[in-house]
């Protein structure tokens, strides 16, 4: 009996750690309970090893990507920063002040009326457009992905590096020690023998040893000579060109800046570069001035452990809830929080036109089985939900009204949101929501409509295996 006692004993200490840690977010309280109850002591350890930690998250926030002070005078300088209402163009902003101050307010990244903006659909056109910015660098070139492939179009991103790097280009490299796990060991030596200065962020071991584990660069950033970036949902690889039969056609948005949105896309590198080398780079030619191109009004939010505020999941937020139209959006994985949750369902209540597009076929089952089971609740609102048929669907868009729109690297998903280092670019142009708006109409086109009596009727075996990986979902 003794023996007993002393299980229980310990199973009620596990419970009651997880409950006074994780008491502000029960949604995450309850996943972590859920899989202490289906294996006790594993789950704990797990739990242990991979749960959010405030301590690291406060360490992370300390060493991370905030603007470096010694910058940020001379950048408000160089930079047409938008610090009052009335300076934003776009007139369906002049009475949204809550929702001006709260995105003013969100980070160290302010809204800058200096830039110049290209939509890049798909592979076939973020590719080429990145390669050949790399090949015109003279000064540097700055570059990060959470998945980079050793395949065709990988080693011709590699190529066009290590000949910059002889060339005498300073060329600094950093992709995601869990999604690049799979680069092997001779890509990253030709890389630095070439003189790139090449990093993993956070390696799964050094991750899981270290306890964070669960922070995941999810970023995708390249920057050259400071004047030029990409920010988007692509990564490098052969399948987002669509060449893997399991998907065939991918399809992507990526985004194209020049002017002072780089800057900020630079100091989210930089912030990123010193978790991952130790090397903290105190150097403002990498922020030089630019000749302004274009007049878009752009802003750069990073989210992450390493920040303040959970910036991109804020945004969302604020613009869903100051719809009046139209809410369209895109994603790959649907597992809202519940304020994104219930700002969508309120919405569509109210009549606005709220659009929702996800993948037909995933590439994850359990992600998709959970983004499934939010859908019927959310039809009986009045949300349109729409599968994508065509191929895969990885783009991260989102379009409020006449009034701004997105394109990042963050899902519509707790992990996103709130776990994953992420950037978005936030759009105020009409000419830049125009476009992601033709690109949307097109998708929908390739998808097809979820009936909501039709869902409803599904066999309830699939609903009982959505109602578990939903009780999971806040991990996913």
């Amino acid at each position: 009996m003794l023996w007993l006692v002393i299980v229980l004993l310990i199973f009620i200490f596990q419970v009651g750690t997880i409950l006074i840690l994780e008491f502000r977010k029960p949604s995450k309280a309850v996943a972590w309970l859920f899989i202490l109850f289906c294996f006790p002591l594993i789950g704990f350890v797990l739990y242990y090893f991979m749960a959010q930690d405030y301590k690291k998250r406060k360490f992370m926030r300390q060493r991370g990507s905030r603007l470096f002070r010694g910058f940020k005078d001379q950048l408000w300088k160089q930079a047409r920063v938008i610090e009052r209402l009335e300076q934003m163009e776009n007139p369906a902003f002049h009475d949204q002040e809550r929702l001006f101050n709260l995105l003013s307010r969100l980070s160290e990244s302010p809204i800058t009326g200096c830039n110049k903006t290209r939509v890049l659909t798909n592979g076939e056109e973020a590719f080429p457009d990145m390669l050949q910015a790399m090949e015109s660098a003279k000064h540097h070139i700055h570059i990060e992905f959470y998945i980079f492939r050793n395949d065709e179009i990988g080693v011709r991103f590699q190529q066009v590096l290590m000949r910059k790097a002889r060339e005498g280009v300073k060329v600094r490299f950093v992709a995601d020690g869990l999604g690049s796990y799979h680069l092997p060991r001779s890509f990253v030596r030709g890389c630095r023998e070439a003189g790139v200065e090449f990093h993993f962020f956070l390696p799964p071991l050094i991750a899981t040893l270290d306890r964070r584990v669960n922070y995941r660069n999810h970023r995708k950033i390249v920057v050259v000579d400071g004047v030029v970036g990409f920010v988007g949902g692509i990564n490098v690889g052969n399948d987002y060109l669509g060449l893997y039969p399991k998907f065939g056609f991918w399809r992507d948005t990526h985004m194209r800046i020049e002017g002072d949105g780089v800057y900020f896309l630079q100091n989210t590198f930089l912030g990123d570069w010193k978790l991952a080398s130790g090397e903290r780079i105190i150097d403002k030619s990498l922020f030089p001035p630019h000749h302004c191109r274009g007049n878009e009004q752009v802003q750069v939010l990073a989210s992450g452990p390493d920040q303040d505020w959970d910036a991109i999941q804020e945004m969302c937020f604020g613009a869903l809830t100051v719809a009046k139209s139209r809410i369209w959006l895109t994603t790959p994985y649907f597992i809202p929080d519940p304020s994104i949750y219930e700002a969508l369902k309120t919405a569509a209540v109210s009549g606005v036109d709220v659009r929702i597009i996800i993948p037909y076929k995933s590439d994850s089952r359990l992600v998709h089985l959970a983004s499934l089971s939010y859908v019927e609740e959310l039809l009986e609102a009045g949300v349109r939900f729409y599968q994508y048929r065509k191929g895969f669907i990885h783009a991260k868009v989102m379009i409020v009204d006449e009034l701004l729109a997105s394109v990042g690297t963050a899902n519509l998903d707790m992990r996103s949101f709130f776990y994953n280092f992420e950037l978005t670019a936030v759009l105020f142009s009409k000419e830049a929501i125009n476009r992601l708006v033709r690109d949307f109409e097109e998708d929908l086109h390739n998808s097809s409509p979820i009936d909501n009596e039709e869902f409803s009727n599904r066999p309830r075996i699939h609903k009982a295996a959505e109602m578990l990986t939903r009780m999971l979902s806040p991990l996913l």
